[in-house]
């Protein structure tokens, strides 16, 4: 990380008011609570525009104010195929599905590098995957902070080597 210019990450899910604004917001933290805030540009959107302009799931921004995390200033945007991928250094997906998606759309598969891949506690007989919580119980956004934190953790790590 001795380079001048910041290392520019986008999280990607699907609809950005549920996972990737969540990875977002802890990346984020990690990175101001490491004094790192000048040596990075974070980011989030989705791969599908029904959420744009909304801010993320009231479920999300509980668990993350559970964890003095504040995602109520974010607002859902569309992957956007022109410029997003020349903009950012590292695009990171929240699962299997949106990475096939990214690429399809023509984003480098350099730049593309699943979410959990990052994860050093994950075995290869768990699921690459962070699963969407929207459909389910509240404990569903509290398993996703965890998964979540763990990834970032070695996010971060991986780009202080």
């Amino acid at each position: 990380m001795s380079n001048d210019k910041p290392i520019s990450v986008l999280f990607v899910c699907l609809g950005n008011i549920c996972r990737s604004p969540l990875a977002d917001g802890i990346f984020t933290h990690l990175v101001n609570q490491q004094g790192l805030a000048h040596k990075f540009h974070i980011d989030s959107c989705g791969t599908g525009a029904w959420h744009v302009g909304n801010p993320p799931d009231p479920r999300s921004i509980l668990v993350a104010a559970k964890n003095n995390i504040d995602l109520t200033n974010l607002r859902a945007r569309q992957f956007d195929a022109d410029t997003d991928p020349t903009e950012f250094d590292w695009i990171i997906p929240m699962d299997t599905a949106n990475h096939r998606e990214l690429i399809k759309q023509g984003t480098p598969t350099a730049k593309v590098r699943l979410m959990r891949s990052f994860d050093q506690t994950i075995t290869t007989k768990k699921s690459p995957d962070v699963p969407d919580p929207y459909y389910g119980g509240d404990d569903g956004f509290d398993k996703v902070y965890e998964m979540l934190m763990r990834a970032c953790k070695g996010m971060l790590a991986k780009a202080q080597a």
